[in-house]
């Protein structure tokens, strides 16, 4: 994990950090699934573990070149740098496309999960009893995430900082949605759209040389509350690797087999054909977040009309989806075949 990386392989990290980003934002992708069918998922895993009160020690005691070897640390900074370039522009440009064309976004993603299901699936040659009971396992906790109703908005710091810890979820587990969790908990918009807001205006105006956001008290509640957010993220970052670095090493197989249960139960929430149930207040107006933008309460899926030419057009954006993940197969298989 530490041997040195060329330059091809650091450009490629901080893509896979952008690919990463990108899904992690969009409620219903998971970013784990990224870095499983890009074959960096048991590197991450491991690399988050080594965040450990042994690097805390070597960092204390100034030893700056051993912590950074030790956390395999190259890797985690191009990667992270990858997903916070593409929370600011990446993603920004799936907002905009998936307010144009959203059920063209539904369905490339639709067909990259499905072709993800069979990336991870083709080679899993250990079907007992224990791997199949635990693929239903995976499969009925999904399909059942899937079609939960939101809660309500809560800006409770100790509520905060669990949903910073849940949602960290989606880039440790392949399957799992950390934005579609938070809309679940009812903080999607609080803590995705609101808080992020907050600090880019507040950035915005530090560079202006305005410093006027020190006496809004709305903007620093904000602030406070993205603070103890990215704290509890941090905390279920460092503290899911360790448990699935225990689950991969003594239960490999049967945690593939629920991971390719829970991907195939959380279908549901990239199904493409679906309509956006918004949050209405009492006189039936949709209730808009700060970006003016309509808030999402859940969706209510429906079959397509194939007589007409964007749902063929969605069809053929879902065997897109499934040929990308075809194709990264087949160039995995020519790179060991010419090595």
């Amino acid at each position: 994990m530490n041997e040195p990386r060329s330059f091809t392989d650091k450009f490629f990290l901080v893509v896979k950090g952008l690919c990463m980003g990108a899904a992690n934002k969009v409620p219903g992708v998971s970013g784990g699934i990224v870095a499983f069918v890009g074959g960096f998922y048991e590197e991450f895993i491991y690399s988050l573990q080594k965040i450990n009160a042994k690097a805390f020690k070597l960092l204390i005691n100034g030893r700056l070149k051993s912590f950074y070897q030790y956390i395999n640390g190259t890797f985690l900074t191009l990667l992270i740098f990858g997903m916070l370039v593409s929370y600011f522009s990446i993603s920004k440009i799936l907002d905009y496309f998936l307010v144009t064309h959203e059920l063209y976004v539904w369905s490339a993603f639709f067909g990259m999960i499905l072709g993800s299901i069979y990336y991870i699936g083709k080679d899993f040659d250990y079907w007992k009893k224990k791997t199949f009971t635990a693929a239903i396992i995976g499969l009925s906790v999904g399909v059942a995430i899937s079609f939960l109703s939101p809660a309500k908005e809560n800006d409770n710091l100790l509520f905060i900082f669990l949903c910073g810890m849940i949602s960290v979820s989606g880039m440790t587990l392949p399957g799992l949605s950390g934005s579609f969790i938070l809309i679940l908990l009812g903080n999607y918009v609080l803590l995705l759209v609101d808080s992020v807001n907050a600090l880019y205006d507040t950035f915005s105006e530090i560079l202006m040389g305005d410093f006027s956001f020190t006496t809004n008290t709305e903007r620093l509640h904000t602030l406070k509350i993205l603070a103890v957010f990215t704290l509890g993220s941090a905390t279920g970052l460092v503290t899911l690797s360790h448990v699935l670095t225990f689950v991969l090493k003594h239960y490999k197989h049967v945690t593939t087999a629920i991971i390719l249960g829970f991907i195939t139960g959380s279908l549901g929430v990239v199904w493409p054909w679906k309509k956006t149930i918004f949050k209405t207040g009492i006189d039936g107006e949709t209730i808009l977040d700060s970006n003016g933008k309509g808030i999402i309460m859940n969706y209510e899926r429906f079959l397509p009309d194939m007589t007409t030419v964007e749902n063929w057009t969605a069809i053929f954006l879902i065997i897109f989806g499934i040929s990308i993940l075809l194709l990264l197969d087949w160039y995995g298989k020519n790179r060991k075949t010419e090595s």
